[in-house]
């Protein structure tokens, strides 16, 4: 079972880690120099939208697997485990922020067809999942070397 648990918990962290790398190095920058805004913002909100949703479920088996395999492990927790665990409840605060808030503000605008409030929104986004990205890579390592 515990095998199941890391496996469950790995794939998470790729869905979640790995889509804001992609959005933020690939997909944005690519999407900001090709497109002009309403082409380009109604795009990136659609997308956006659809990657929150995964990140949703994501976010369901990590803390899920997580919570499982720390009361699989009792009294005996390694002490990175106490570290990773407090970066993702900052990461998870700050995916609800994203998530609810400005994505919200994002789609409200692009219906509205008000661009330089979706782009507001937008920067927005991506400046809180760089955040994010690099809170996550750090909890990368603090899993790999901690262990």
């Amino acid at each position: 079972m515990n095998r199941i648990l890391v496996l469950i918990h790995l794939a998470a962290v790729i869905v979640w880690i790995g889509g804001m790398f992609f959005a933020h190095f690939c997909l944005r920058p690519v999407a900001a120099a090709q497109l002009p805004p309403p082409q380009r913002l109604p795009l990136l909100a659609a997308v956006l939208g659809r990657f929150f949703t995964l990140v949703g479920w994501a976010l369901l088996l990590l803390w899920g697997s997580g919570l499982a395999r720390i009361s699989q492990a009792g009294a005996a927790l390694p002490g990175n485990w106490f570290v990773m665990a407090g970066i993702a409840a900052v990461m998870t605060a700050i995916f609800g922020v994203i998530a609810l808030r400005f994505h919200g503000r994002m789609v409200a605008a692009v219906a509205a067809q008000d661009w330089p409030a979706a782009g507001t929104a937008m920067n927005s986004i991506r400046r809180l999942v760089l955040v994010n990205l690099a809170l996550g890579l750090v909890t990368v390592a603090v899993a790999v070397l901690g262990s």
